[in-house]
């Protein structure tokens, strides 16, 4: 079962990046982010966070290597995705339950941005225009 998620909040730490076999095709690539959701209310002397909570953000995507060197920990994020239930068990074998977003879009918020360098490659849309 999912739902539709839309959050922002921080990364708290370094994304994990891994790769999956996938036989003879291309590895399924995977980049995890563990973001902080907050809800933050306004106060007298500025903001207090009221009912926050972490999730484990998982991006599915061939450039998710690439990705991983972009994301860091403490960036701001806005993700939309879907919400999923992860049931599992722990080291002592008691059921556990985590809520995960599949992110299908990640975005970068220019809170705590010092530089935006863009890649001097042509995107697809560029070299079909020079043709």
């Amino acid at each position: 079962m999912s739902t539709f998620f839309y959050g922002e909040g921080n990364i708290g730490s370094a994304p994990e990046y891994r790769e999956f076999a996938n036989g003879n095709e291309e590895p399924h690539r995977l980049v995890r982010l563990n973001v902080y959701f907050d809800n933050p209310i306004p106060t007298r002397d500025g903001f207090e966070d009221r009912g926050g909570f972490w999730a484990p953000v998982e991006i599915w995507h061939r450039d998710a290597e690439h990705w991983a060197s972009i994301y860091q920990k403490r960036m701001r994020v806005l993700v939309a995705g879907r919400q999923e239930r992860d049931d599992w068990e722990d080291a002592d074998e008691k059921p556990r339950t985590t809520y995960k977003i599949n992110a299908r879009c990640v975005g970068i918020l220019p809170y705590r941005i010092e530089q935006v360098v863009l890649s001097s490659k042509p995107t697809t849309n560029e070299s079909e225009d020079e043709e």
